[in-house]
């Protein structure tokens, strides 16, 4: 019976801020739930939790079946990764044990190759078949052909940085779902995957028996997919047992119903507490009315000592106000550009104030693209130059900013654009990054966090033209709609690539990076493109 279940499950944040609360649920088996909420609310927390990566206060995790793991940010943890070492990492366990151990005995083969050396070469190698390691390579080579396009021996020492978010995705989601694990945790599985990568996902969802809790803030993916929404906010866990497409409604109704409780709560206690004090009034003068004073006494402390109803989380309040600036006419021009293996050659002209989604299939060149526009050495042949007054900001695809690392929101802020403290805290609160989220260091935010951190920065810096790249994958709903109102008052450029369906709605032009390497213009989001990974 594969499950996962989590009892009265209570974390404290290494700086002492408590983030969960006695926090209990269960999935059966073969259920699809998904795990939503605000950015910072402890989601990923909370499947690290699962996992096993970090330990409760007091609570328990138990589950059947074998737990296999997709985590956030699965890619480029150190220099050098490759895709063996990515497919071990969420291989079972005991795989990942005996591979670590064949691939010590090999390095030592290579250095000395005396008996002992040899005895444990060869003991390595039986350890490996006895735990199923050739077996999985096998699958292995199923899942980076349905990936990448290649067989696993072709491609098993390639970089994973060399792959993009999406590849990236893909493989492990296609060696978790192929794989032995009956349980299955995937925190937001279907960022930086293209509209077909993600409908991939929710038929291979639907279609699998395996039980699985996953993060996403794709509501199109979880009305397709999740059978059941687990909600962590303040603290707490709440389940609705319908799926996406009426879980607003519940949600609102079940905040009607707590503050209704809180409303009857408070007024309960107000009449108590006048009870009280003119009982203690009437008994200073007449003793009969002593034991009717005790008696309130000890009914009003009852009903403290029990407490008020759950309130109602209160909603985000996000504010973006990204300025901009009136630039030359033309903003970009590109003429007879190419990336090196990616495109053919195309010319483009992007005028001030216009909004223009950039589409097309994971590895076809986006990505590269805006970080060429943004002044990085990206490799080209051909134009690509920007407009007078024109000042480009970048949102980084994997939030990859090693300058931001060991750093706080409120020392970056202060830092990076010379503000006094309490000017960068006010900026920080207008996108919830306030409080105790101001004082921990950039790396610990979660996703959602560090996303809204980046969008801040971009409004400091004074950017004429936005470069985004993916911006909406791990912003919850509510800082999703900021950022699109946001950019509905940005007085300059905005190009950005999107996967997302419901953000791509508002752009004004689509340019299309296509299978056979044409960069063209649509009238109207094209999700269809498809491009075969192969080595470059």
């Amino acid at each position: 019976m594969a499950h996962v279940e989590v009892g009265r499950l209570t974390y404290v944040l290494p700086d002492g801020r408590p983030l969960l609360n006695e926090v209990s649920f269960r999935v059966g088996e073969g259920v699809k739930a998904a795990l939503v909420g605000p950015n910072g609310a402890g989601k990923t927390t909370l499947m690290r939790l699962i996992a096993g990566d970090l330990r409760p206060v007091e609570g328990s995790v138990a589950s059947s079946g074998g737990l296999g793991v997709m985590r956030q940010f699965i890619g480029g943890i150190r220099d050098g990764r490759t895709v063996q070492d990515l497919l071990l990492s969420v291989a079972p366990e005991r795989v990942r044990e005996v591979a670590e151990r064949l691939n010590e005995a090999e390095l030592a083969m290579m250095e000395r190759d005396d008996e002992k050396t040899q005895m444990r070469y060869a003991q390595a190698i039986t350890d490996f078949t006895d735990a199923g390691g050739y077996d999985i390579e096998i699958l292995w080579d199923t899942c980076t052909m349905a990936a990448l396009g290649a067989p696993y021996d072709n491609v098993k020492y390639r970089e994973v940085g060399t792959l993009s978010g999406g590849e990236q995705k893909r493989l492990v989601l296609e060696a978790l779902l192929r794989g032995p694990d009956q349980v299955l945790l995937l925190d937001e599985p279907d960022n930086y995957l293209d509209v077909p990568g993600k409908l991939w996902l929710e038929q291979a969802l639907r279609e699998t028996p395996k039980t699985v809790l996953l993060v996403s803030h794709d509501r199109q993916l979880l009305a397709n997919a999740a059978e059941r929404i687990v909600t962590v906010e303040s603290g707490g866990v709440w389940i609705h047992g319908g799926g996406f497409a009426t879980y607003a409604a519940a949600r609102r109704e079940r905040n009607e119903r707590l503050d209704e409780l809180r409303r009857r709560w408070d007024e309960e206690h107000a009449k108590l507490k006048r009870l009280v004090s003119m009982l203690k009034q009437k008994a200073t003068y007449n003793d009969g009315m002593s034991s009717a004073y005790h008696a309130a006494q000890t009914r009003l402390r009852r009903f403290e000592e029990a407490g008020p109803p759950e309130e109602a989380p209160k909603d985000q309040l996000i504010s973006m106000r990204l300025r901009g600036g009136r630039t030359g006419k033309r903003a970009v021009i590109c003429e007879g550009l190419e990336l090196t293996g990616l495109m053919r050659p195309f010319d483009l002209e992007i005028w001030y104030g216009e909004r223009v989604a950039v589409l097309g299939s994971n590895g076809s060149g986006k990505s590269h693209f805006l970080r060429l526009l943004a002044g990085e050495g990206i490799g080209h042949e051909g134009v690509a130059r920007l407009g007078a007054r024109v000042v480009p900001g970048h949102f980084a695809q994997t939030h990859a900013r090693p300058e931001l690392r060991g750093r706080t929101p409120c020392e970056i802020v202060m830092a990076e654009h010379a503000k006094l403290k309490n000017e960068a805290m006010k900026a920080l609160a207008r996108y919830e990054l306030a409080g105790p989220v101001a004082e921990r260091r950039f790396e610990t935010l979660s996703g959602g966090q560090q996303a809204r951190l980046q969008i801040l920065l971009l409004e400091l810096s004074g950017a004429t033209l936005l470069l985004l790249d993916e911006p909406t994958d791990n912003l919850d709903l509510a800082s999703a709609e900021a950022l699109q109102d946001g950019l509905g008052q940005f007085d300059g450029t905005v190009l950005a690539v999107t996967h997302d369906r419901w953000f791509a709605a508002d752009f004004d032009r689509y340019l299309v990076f296509g299978a056979d390497g044409r960069v063209y213009e649509a009238p109207e989001p094209v999700w269809d493109e498809g491009r075969v990974a192969r080595e470059r």
